[in-house]
């Protein structure tokens, strides 16, 4: 199974939580609004910050706020920035470990699958997940202007 760690998963949550702030947030204020213990908050979000996906403030009114609005975050670029690459085996861009890649009929061949994946990931933001997380029966339709044909 192809599973995200807790900390993408989190990091994704406190992002999302940081776009619906008309100001700069704290890390205890973040952890308490998402249910997430504050160290774990703070670890994220210095990753995050660490990749320009967060902008830290020092001083008495510091805190955080977003990089970039949620719609110019793929999800691929918060998985990077707590995870590392995106791969699916440890053999792929030319990394090394494995103790049979010499002799194996497959060296190289995920490759495809990975960039597959990188790409779907990309072409996924964070505005998209934060739309998907209210329910269809309450979202507004998509209505094209007047002088466009659907």
């Amino acid at each position: 199974m192809l599973k995200l760690s807790r900390l993408t998963d989190y990091a994704v949550v406190a992002l999302v939580r940081l776009s619906a702030a008309d100001c700069v947030e704290t890390s205890p204020g973040i952890a308490a609004a998402i249910g997430v213990p504050e160290p774990t908050v703070a670890k994220v979000l210095k990753a995050l910050a660490g990749h320009g996906l967060v902008i830290s403030s020092r001083g008495a009114r510091g805190g955080y706020r977003l990089g970039r609005p949620l719609n110019e975050i793929a999800v691929s670029e918060v998985i990077m920035a707590i995870d590392g690459p995106i791969a699916l085996t440890s053999c792929v861009d030319g990394a090394s470990g494995c103790e049979s890649q010499s002799l194996c009929p497959v060296a190289g061949r995920w490759d495809p699958v990975n960039d597959a994946i990188r790409t779907a990931l990309s072409r996924i933001s964070l505005a998209d997940m934060e739309a998907a997380s209210i329910p269809t029966a309450f979202r507004l339709p998509v209505v094209a202007p007047m002088n466009e044909v659907v």
